[in-house]
């Protein structure tokens, strides 16, 4: 168990994959602060951590505001005396395409992953660099945030938002000896029930049955317990060296996302002004445009027909 005596808090952890990682963390040793915003949810998850011989607390409470992040904190040095690892997974969905979103769909979820990620996170950075902790903090990113989707304006912008800041956190906190990484999900959860792509692998899990290799091979999507490793380990002392990186895992895959780069320069004596634009433009880039959106492989014929019924 080697993050005993290590104390974590999992932001939106009262289900799914939060309540996954919080589980987690727990069975390796942590002593875990759960949050929801349901005061009966997270005393359900709180309970299932302590039945399986775990140490774990609640604090139910909506994250977004300086105010939840405080008592986040608060609520760890309460309970278990210190704070060591803080994992931002709390979120909200307002699906809709661009000219249907009003903008209280666009703030809503603005608010409460990325500036409840911003909120979190620096309080738990100021807590770890008064009282010399070398710390972990592990946000919560998605496919959508690296890749785009359809429909998700919001999301999408909060999720790539969060993989920037990470990438700025590694820095700010090296000397400070806390570690800032990004985990790029992919599993079965609320949101991908509803698509019916997945349905096969959503169908055979709520079985209790294995998921296709499909999926977990060929897609890396698996379960919400197949992401709670890297958390653990991202969480560890072993991961030390581990530090602004998006890091995807879903079913049987692991995969390290690349920085963005570019991918091709080209250079024109005294600049490119529109005319030279409209010459070479084409010319030089029209092969090496990139891709937007998730581009999944053909389903197997035998799950296309299950997906069929």
């Amino acid at each position: 168990m080697s993050l005993a005596g290590k104390v974590a808090v999992v932001t939106g952890s009262g289900r799914g994959l939060g309540l996954s990682y919080a589980q987690e963390l727990a069975r390796q040793g942590a002593s875990v602060i759960v949050n929801d915003i349901d005061q009966a949810t997270v005393d359900a998850a709180v309970a299932s951590i302590i039945d399986a011989g775990g140490k774990a607390a609640g604090v139910a409470a909506a994250v977004g505001s300086t105010e939840t992040a405080k008592a986040l904190v608060a609520g760890a040095l309460e309970h278990f005396g210190r704070l060591d690892i803080l994992v931002t997974n709390a979120g909200v969905l307002r699906d809709k395409s661009l000219l249907k979103m009003t903008d209280e769909d666009f703030d809503l979820v603005i608010n409460v992953h990325l500036r409840g990620t911003f909120t979190c996170v620096r309080e738990a950075y100021g807590y770890f660099k008064e009282n010399n902790i070398a710390g972990r903090i592990i946000a919560i990113g998605s496919p959508t945030g690296q890749r785009g989707n359809f429909g998700q304006t919001n999301y999408a912008a909060a999720k790539a938002g969060i993989v920037g800041m990470v990438r700025t956190w590694a820095l700010e906190m090296k000397r400070a000896g806390v570690t800032a990484n990004a985990v790029i999900p992919v599993a079965a959860t609320e949101m991908t029930k509803t698509v019916p792509f997945f349905r096969p692998a959503v169908d055979a899990d709520e079985r209790g049955e294995a998921m296709p290799d499909f999926y977990r091979k060929e897609l890396g999507f698996g379960t919400a317990d197949d992401v709670a490793g890297i958390i653990a380990f991202l969480a560890s002392d072993e991961a030390q060296q581990v530090n602004g990186q998006a890091i995807g895992v879903g079913g049987d895959r692991l995969q390290l996302w690349s920085h963005p780069e570019a991918v091709a320069s080209e250079f024109h004596d005294g600049g490119w002004d529109y005319a030279t634009l409209q010459e070479q433009f084409n010319v030089l880039f029209a092969s090496q445009l990139q891709s937007v959106g998730e581009k999944f492989p053909e389903l197997p014929a035998e799950l296309a027909a299950q997906i069929a019924k």
